[in-house]
């Protein structure tokens, strides 16, 4: 005669608790704090800009499909015991295929190597429950500890903690696409501080998050204040999207913010140009252009155009200037009256035009 075991049963359900709760936190916070913005921008590229990702929503609609679809491989397989966690692996297969986004994807395609490395993760996975299935009369219930600090939940959760890792490593780790991504959503929602916030103590950057960098601190009148307290990638072109293209904010946020669009392709130059002569550039362009010949490092370009601005070197007022501008203007004074002396001399600390004007990569 056959009597049913409480404790068998309890180890069961203690055994598969532990390991939902393990997963619907991992799947959620990974898709809410780690890979929203990336999946937005991966969402927009390939919906050609019809829909958009909800962070909320699409962690809770994305980790929701996943349980299910680890519900459906366990009522297949019926794995529980020790290998429970394996009823996991497709579905923690499929977060690390999302969470490999391209940062190029705009250009090519983002999961061309999953097409034969998915099948055969998944045939390795076949044999490995092939195996377990073969174990479960070894594997008795009898005189097992099965409590939460059993030895069998804890072989679940290293089986867990494995496929985590797996997600991980599987997944764009590419600081500067992050930060980019971040960056463009929070523009869209507004978010001025947090665009700039955004790998604002990293030393990795492109042209594509200075442009976003500076069109944030014009936003907030801190262009010429702040520039040059971030790592400045590219030259001047760079400073506008006809030379360094967005992924998911329009083109268009900035070209409205300066003034217009223009109608043609353009240098950055001659399109500042063009707004100032036709009456159309915001107050914005006039940092802009300064901001320009700094990043080109033509100090007397930045001297002649802040004079066409501000009038001649005597009615020009440095003490109200922005941090930048003053600086800018003590480097060229510095240069015309020691033109042999090494700015090493003069100042060399991080975050100084000084600095980015002689040791920056050119």
């Amino acid at each position: 005669m056959h009597y049913h075991d409480p404790h068998s049963k309890n180890g069961t359900i203690t055994t598969k608790v532990v390991c939902a709760v393990c997963f619907l936190a991992f799947s959620f916070a990974w898709l809410y704090w780690f890979q929203a913005d990336v999946l937005a921008v991966a969402q927009h590229v390939l919906s050609g800009g019809v829909t958009r990702y909800d962070r909320t929503w699409g962690a809770v609609i994305i980790t929701m499909a996943l349980l299910l679809l680890q519900l459906g491989v366990f009522a297949l397989t019926r794995l529980s015991r020790r290998t429970h966690a394996l009823t996991y692996l497709p579905s923690m297969l499929l977060l690390a295929v999302l969470s490999d986004v391209d940062a190029d994807i705009s250009s090519r395609s983002t999961f061309g190597h999953w097409l034969w490395l998915a099948p055969l993760i998944l045939l390795l996975w076949g044999g490995a429950v092939w195996l377990a299935k073969q174990m479960f009369p070894f594997d008795s219930d009898d005189k097992v500890p099965t409590g939460l600090f059993s030895r069998r939940v804890w072989l679940n959760l290293l089986q867990m903690a494995l496929m985590m890792l797996f997600v991980a490593l599987a997944a764009n780790s590419n600081a500067v696409f992050h930060f980019r991504a971040h960056a463009e959503t929070a523009l869209m929602r507004g978010d001025v501080d947090e665009a700039l916030r955004v790998g604002s103590r990293s030393h990795e950057s492109d042209e594509t998050l200075t442009m976003l960098r500076a069109y944030a601190l014009a936003r907030k009148g801190e262009l010429g204040e702040r520039l040059f307290e971030y790592p400045v990638v590219g030259t001047s072109e760079n400073l506008l999207p006809s030379a360094s293209p967005l992924q998911i904010l329009s083109p268009d946020s900035i070209w409205r913010f300066l003034g217009a669009r223009p109608a043609f392709p353009m240098p950055a130059r001659r399109y500042y140009y063009c707004l100032e002569h036709d009456s159309l550039a915001s107050p914005a362009v006039r940092d802009y252009v300064l901001c320009s010949h700094l990043i080109d490092r033509d100090l007397n370009a930045f001297v002649s155009a802040l004079q066409h601005y501000d009038g001649s070197n005597d009615s020009i007022k440095k003490e109200v200037l922005p941090r930048y501008y003053r600086e800018a203007l003590d480097l060229y004074e510095h240069l015309r009256s020691n033109p042999e002396r090494s700015v090493s001399d003069y100042e060399r600390s991080m975050g100084t035009y000084y600095w980015y004007y002689y040791y920056s990569t050119r």
